[in-house]
């Protein structure tokens, strides 16, 4: 397969894309970020030669055959446009745009320059998780009831952790739901089908917190769950939190007529990045599913790297294979378009206090290429 080289726009998340392209034979020719010495300092560490300071600048000049783009929200569609206009491939972090209709435009410029773009769905590649969907698709859970999942962690528990942009909407889009509960929303997607409806409720762990350089309050939910019905007419659950103490795992529980099948991450343990699952039918209890065959990486050291290495990794070799073979594989900009329109609805029910349908769902099928 050949070697491609690679440009990566913003390095906090960012960072993890790089050794998750180089795992896979790819070059690392630019890396783009506001702040030139830190930009410069992570170049150095990884090799590569080049750095900007601004994104234009890096398209333009280092013209990279593959685009990562890990910047805040608001500038996703505008970079992926250009990059795309260019002729480069784009992996772009979730959520994919600041709404459906930034979505769908993304994804559409993709069609129509003929070029693979993905979304940095990252979650699906866990050993767990992989196993789950098969199971799932074999049929172990039969019709499919009702599903829970939560997203849980810490980063902004303590009301004296320092403020970032993904706490103005203007730059986020959303808050915990964007930033974690797109990946739920996605995990959900992927398995069991399509959003129809959903109410949510959500809050600001601390009000009076505010944005960094902006000088207003924190507008960006810290807590949110949703409650939405299925294509299928199954139930869901999504509970989603960047502000309880102690936490950083997630959870996939789902039951139909056959079953019940329980995946969790925990970011502890030897191989926590394989995940675990459980499985029970016709009654019985929950025993433990091999999840054996995950990838071979360290578990220790920069967790970043690992977090790249074990989860980021596997997708970037899926999006060398669609390029060699011309055609955009899961999760793709599609996938990231139909993530999108049950965030918009959140959004929607956050404001309405009520029920919401979820717009534009059905278009995600003719916008994505496979599943």
């Amino acid at each position: 397969m050949k070697s491609r080289t690679v440009g990566v726009v913003g390095l906090g998340f960012g960072r993890a894309h790089i050794p998750a392209f180089q795992a896979n034979g790819c070059r690392v020719v630019a890396v783009c970020q506001r702040d030139r010495a830190s930009a410069k300092a992570i170049a150095d560490r990884y090799g590569v030669e080049q750095v900007f300071t601004r994104w234009e600048e890096m398209l333009e000049r280092a013209r990279p055959e593959v685009v990562v783009i890990a910047t805040p929200p608001r500038l996703h569609s505008a970079i992926a446009l250009q990059a795309l206009a260019g002729g480069a491939h784009v992996l772009c972090e979730k959520p994919l745009a600041l709404t459906r209709s930034e979505a769908r435009a993304m994804a559409e410029a993709a069609a129509g320059a003929g070029r693979v773009a993905m979304t940095g769905f990252n979650w699906r590649f866990t050993a767990a998780m992989r196993r789950f969907n098969a199971m799932v698709q074999e049929g172990a859970l039969g019709r499919v009831f009702h599903v829970q999942a939560r997203f849980l962690g810490s980063r902004f528990a303590d009301e004296a952790a320092a403020p970032t942009w993904r706490m103005d909407r203007a730059e986020a889009g959303h808050g915990a739901m964007g930033d974690m509960g797109v990946h739920l929303i996605d995990l959900v997607r992927w398995n069991f089908g399509e959003f129809v409806r959903l109410a949510a409720t959500g809050g600001l762990a601390y009000p009076s917190r505010g944005i960094p350089g902006v000088g207003r309050p924190a507008d960006a939910e810290d807590y949110c769950t949703v409650v939405g019905e299925l294509a299928t007419g199954a139930r869901v659950t999504l509970s989603v939190s960047r502000a309880a103490h102690g936490m950083n795992e997630h959870t996939l529980e789902a039951s139909g007529s056959r079953g019940t099948l329980v995946y969790r991450l925990s970011r502890d343990g030897a191989r926590w990045f394989d995940g675990e699952l459980s499985a029970a039918s016709s009654g019985g209890a929950l025993e433990a599913v091999s999840v054996a065959g995950g990838i071979q990486a360290p578990a220790t050291g920069d967790q970043l790297e690992v977090l790249g290495l074990t989860t980021i990794a596997p997708l970037v070799a899926r999006l060398l294979e669609g390029i060699e073979g011309g055609q955009t594989p899961a999760p793709s900009f599609g996938d990231g378009y139909g993530a999108q329109a049950v965030l918009d609805a959140v959004l929607e029910s956050l404001a309405q206090r009520a029920w919401v349908a979820v717009a534009g769902a059905g278009a995600a099928a003719s916008l994505a290429s496979s599943r």
